[in-house]
């Protein structure tokens, strides 16, 4: 068996892996090249395989750096099974279309200038019916249920704590009758953050993938950066400024979201017409967050808790949606005290890139960063202190105050990663991916130090040879079983039905079969998750009542 690190390698995006055996091919991930224009033109090379020769894809998560070359995979040939969890399906769905959609209006701009210059058009990497048919072969998995992809690969998702859907990936393979596992980390997240569970620890693999993004760097607290975060918005606001602040419309939006929900409703002090209004300027974070509530049941149990008492974790006040490019082009007409947080995290693309074009010249302003930036991106650029910068084609001027609030970072810091990696036994060998060289050396010798670890750096479409492990799949079985009991499982479900307005799912229970585990563990998850729906269905109508009040 060997693997090929076809992206992410002594680089941050375009996760990529190969495994072959001599019985099947398969991918861990797909992503898409972001940042510096030379690693973007790596998107449109050949892929290293033959995609028609490939037999399922295993995906971690639905950030575009990991899913964003799915179409373009079905485009060139491939037709056959993508494994994610239930989450990830539903957010793939949205920011596949979407990532097509910027595909189409970039070559559209492109061909424009083209036509101008008398040069030969181009065609995007692939359009909106790519990534409308590639999803017919996404197949839905829940946390910690065993998949039997075929008689030879079998697949655990473990929560990772990075977005909603995100997955810690165990992989058995078994080839001439040996058994090896390997253990892919996916992007790890923090502990104690917002909505999500956090990160869950493996403690056996023989060879173990892992991210290493700030490999080199502490985040503070988080309560510090949300603190941080709210006086910002006041002395920026109070001086008449607008606050503007790029964000990923997938995960890290939504736990601004609830950040700011919980922070305006614990302040009854504050009457309405001082709040100020905080806007939300991308139609994907529009539609992540419809997924969000789709998927409650993948929350922690703070932010459930809070979905059952009747609070919308996604809606307040003085909480705007943009719903139109109208809309949208009109926050820059205007100028009152306000937030605006708007797509893409790293500046790259989207609607951000105008508003911090008619905002980033004015000193009662400020932009605050909450997330990683890509070298070569926007965002770095202008985090880097630049005086200067070409956005729209229109130079413009940084006067506003710049702010990197680190702490809103989805990935873990090296302190979690350490403590990620110190809980597997034994001594698997280790790769390191998916971070900048400087950040993947200091935690490679932290690792090795530390616990005595033979570790890696892969470089772009190097490949190793796997040896044969020790890890036993039948273990794994039996460690799931005994932590799942169906019967109690079975009372909780008719207890909670008793209690809230259900729709009829008594006869799916009645239905079910002890035979088939798997299976049942499978009907207990969507129960459980339609129960959530009714949860956020009421209290959606009672954020509605109080709005109109």
């Amino acid at each position: 068996m060997k693997i090929s690190f076809l992206g992410a390698a002594r680089e941050v995006t375009g996760s990529n892996y190969l495994v072959e055996t001599k019985n099947e091919k398969f991918l861990i991930d797909c992503g898409m090249f972001q940042g510096r224009k030379e690693l973007e033109e790596l998107n449109k090379e050949d892929f290293k395989f033959n995609p028609s020769e490939i037999d399922f894809v295993i995906l971690s998560h639905a950030h575009i750096d990991h899913s964003g070359r799915l179409p373009l995979l079905y485009k060139r040939g491939y037709k056959n099974p993508i494994y994610a969890t239930k989450p990830t399906v539903d957010l793939c769905e949205i920011m596949l279309q979407d990532s097509a959609k910027i595909q189409e209006s970039d070559v559209e701009w492109e061909n424009r200038k083209r036509t101008r210059a008398g040069k030969p058009l181009v065609e995007p990497l692939y359009n909106i019916n790519d990534a409308e048919n590639v999803m017919r072969y996404f197949q839905g998995c829940y946390y910690d249920d065993i998949m039997k992809i075929n008689d030879n690969v079998s697949v655990r998702f473990r929560d990772a704590g990075h977005i909603l859907g995100s997955a810690c990936l165990e992989i058995w393979v078994k080839e001439d009758e040996e058994t090896t596992k390997i253990v892919f980390s996916g992007d790890l997240g923090m502990p104690d953050k917002p909505i999500l569970k956090d990160p869950e620890f493996i403690n056996s693999a023989d060879y173990v993938i892992v991210e290493s993004t700030y490999g080199n760097r502490l985040h503070p607290k988080y309560e510090y950066s949300v603190q941080k975060l709210t006086e910002i918005i006041d002395k920026v606001t109070n001086r008449g400024g607008t606050v503007i602040i790029p964000s990923f419309a997938v995960g890290r939006t939504q736990e601004i979201i609830y950040d700011l929900n919980s922070h305006y409703d614990s302040a009854e002090n504050i009457e309405y017409h001082n709040r100020v209004p905080i806007y939300i300027d991308s139609p994907l974070a529009v539609r992540a967050t419809e997924a969000f509530m789709k998927n409650s049941y993948f929350f922690d149990d703070m932010a459930r808790d809070l979905i059952k008492s009747g609070d919308n974790i996604f809606e307040f006040e003085n909480l705007k949606y943009v719903s139109n490019v109208e809309e949208s082009i009109t926050l820059n007409k205007v100028k009152f005290p306000r937030v605006i947080i708007s797509s893409s995290g790293m500046a790259t693309a989207g609607r951000v890139r105008h508003h911090l074009k008619h905002n980033l010249w004015d000193e009662k302003n400020a932009v605050v960063f909450v997330g990683y930036q890509s070298e070569g991106s926007l965002g770095r650029i202008i985090l880097d202190g630049v005086k200067n910068v070409k956005i729209l084609g229109e130079d413009i001027k940084v006067n506003a105050e710049v702010y990197d609030l680190d702490g809103f970072s989805g990935h873990a810091d090296k302190n979690m990663l350490y403590e990620w990696m110190k809980h597997f036994e034994g001594k698997p060998k280790v790769f390191i991916v998916h971070g900048e060289e400087e950040a993947q050396k200091e935690f490679k010798n932290t690792l090795e130090e530390g616990l005595g670890l033979d570790c890696t750096i892969p470089r772009l479409n190097e490949e190793f040879v796997l040896e044969p492990g020790k890890e036993s799949i039948n273990t794994a079985y039996e460690n799931v079983k005994n932590s799942f009991e169906i019967e109690s499982e079975v009372d909780d479900l008719i207890k909670n039905l008793d209690n809230i307005k259900s729709k009829d799912f008594l006869n799916d229970l009645k239905n079910m079969s002890g035979d088939d585990y798997s299976d049942v563990r499978r009907k207990i998850y969507n129960i459980k998750n339609e129960i959530m729906n009714i949860y956020n269905d009421f209290s959606e109508e009672k954020e509605q009542e109080k709005l109109k009040k």
